[in-house]
């Protein structure tokens, strides 16, 4: 296959990018490769150090090539970190692509993750962070994709399953 990856998943933390990611590659029969591994992998470091220690803005240029290299490389199931999209260049980049945003509510983040500290961006307040977070990236999650799933209440089978008829895509 040529032309970018299969399928592109874009929403914010712990919406199940890489779970659901995964589960569409095995389904499909094609490689996973998610953003956020790439650039721990190439730092050597999790994501909430490079934070802390070099700040958001430098994380987002690491993010923005990242993502760059991946799209046009990668022809499997590709996920992105919540914030990738926040770069111009990157929904610029996913036009045209086969974009999925897997959207949940407050409750669902708070129920799956627990808005904790290993979550940067949501060290005070996590839930007033959080919904203004997706109040900012709600509208660019939109504006890339395709096809919205929502997982609230879903299996990561079910929202793979969800994905896959969305986009009309058949599993192996």
């Amino acid at each position: 296959m040529t032309g970018g990856p299969l399928v592109v998943l874009v929403g914010p933390m712990g919406s199940g990018k890489s779970t659901v990611g995964a589960l569409l590659a095995e389904r499909l029969g094609v490689p996973y490769r998610d953003t956020d591994a790439d650039i721990v992998t190439a730092q050597d470091r999790p994501i909430s150090d490079i934070f802390v220690d070099e700040g958001e803005p430098y994380f987002r240029e690491l993010e923005r090539q990242a993502v760059a290299a991946a799209v046009s490389e990668h022809t499997g199931v590709l996920a992105l970190g919540g914030g990738a999209v926040l770069d111009e260049g990157t929904r610029e980049l996913l036009a045209g692509l086969p974009v999925a945003y897997l959207s949940m509510d407050v409750e669902e983040a708070v129920r799956r993750v627990g808005l904790g500290a290993a979550r940067p961006l949501l060290a005070v307040n996590p839930r007033r962070q959080w919904r203004e977070l997706m109040e900012a990236r709600r509208p660019l999650y939109t504006e890339v994709a395709r096809v919205v799933v929502a997982t609230d209440d879903r299996t990561p089978e079910e929202v793979a399953q969800a994905v896959l008829d969305a986009l009309e895509l058949k599993d192996v």
